[in-house]
C-alpha cells in the first residue's frame, strides 16, 4: 500500500501555512498557530484521529484569528484530500457521538468527493477566552469543502462553550480516523469513483 502521506504549503497575503498529514498514523501532533485554543483543537483532531498531524501557521492575529482558522480548514482539506488519493479501500463513511460533561457532539463524516457541511450547535457565550465561537463553523466549512466531503455536525446540548466545542473536535476526530481506514481494496462506490 502506497503511503498516505502529505506535506503541503501555502502562502496569502494573510497567513504561512504548513501542514503535513500521514492517515496512517498514531496521533502524533505538532501544532502551532498561535491561536491557543484552536492549537488545543486541533490537538484533539490529531489524537482522536489517530491522523499524525504538522501544522505550523502565522496569520494577521493583529486583526484577528479568522484568516488563520479558515486557511488552516483550507490546508488541511487539501491535505487530506491528496493524501486520500484514488480513496480505494477507504471505509469512506465515519460517525462518532462524543460527551464532555454538560454537552454531547455528534458527528458524521462521507468521504464522498463531494462538499457538504451541516452545522447545528448553539454555543452559549460568543467567545472561549480570545477564541470567537463563530470560528468552530468557519474551520469546519473550510476543511470540509476543500477537503471535499459531507460533514455533518450536531449539538443538541451544553452549558459550557469549550465543552461544547471539545466535544466536536473529538467526535470529528474520531469520524474522520474511521472513515479514512483501509478495509477493503476497491473503491466504496458503486460508480467506481469518489
Amino acid at each position: 500500500m502506497a503511503e498516505r502521506k502529505t506535506e503541503l504549503k501555502r502562502t496569502t497575503n494573510e497567513t504561512d501555512i504548513t501542514v503535513t498529514l500521514n492517515l496512517d498514523g498514531t496521533g502524533r501532533y505538532e501544532i502551532d498557530t498561535g491561536v491557543g485554543f484552536f492549537d488545543h483543537m486541533l490537538t484533539h483532531l490529531s489524537k482522536h484521529s489517530k491522523i499524525d498531524m504538522v501544522v505550523k501557521a502565522k496569520g494577521d492575529l493583529h486583526i484577528d484569528a479568522h484568516h488563520t482558522v479558515e486557511d488552516v480548514g483550507i490546508c488541511l482539506g487539501e491535505a487530506l484530500d491528496a493524501a486520500l488519493a484514488d480513496k480505494k479501500g477507504i471505509a469512506r463513511y465515519g460517525h462518532s457521538i462524543v460527551p464532555m460533561e454538560d454537552a454531547k457532539a455528534e458527528v458524521t463524516v462521507d468521504l464522498s468527493g463531494r462538499p457538504f457541511l451541516v452545522y447545528r450547535a448553539d454555543f452559549p457565550t460568543e467567545k472561549i477566552g480570545e477564541f470567537d465561537v463563530e470560528l468552530c463553523e468557519e474551520f469546519l466549512r473550510s476543511f470540509s469543502t476543500v477537503g471535499k466531503f459531507n460533514l455533518h455536525v450536531d449539538v443538541p446540548y451544553g452549558t459550557n462553550s469549550h465543552h461544547m466545542a471539545e466535544a466536536i473536535f473529538k467526535a470529528l476526530g474520531q469520524a474522520i480516523g474511521t472513515a479514512v481506514k483501509i478495509i477493503g481494496d476497491d473503491i466504496p462506490s458503486t460508480k467506481g469513483v469518489l
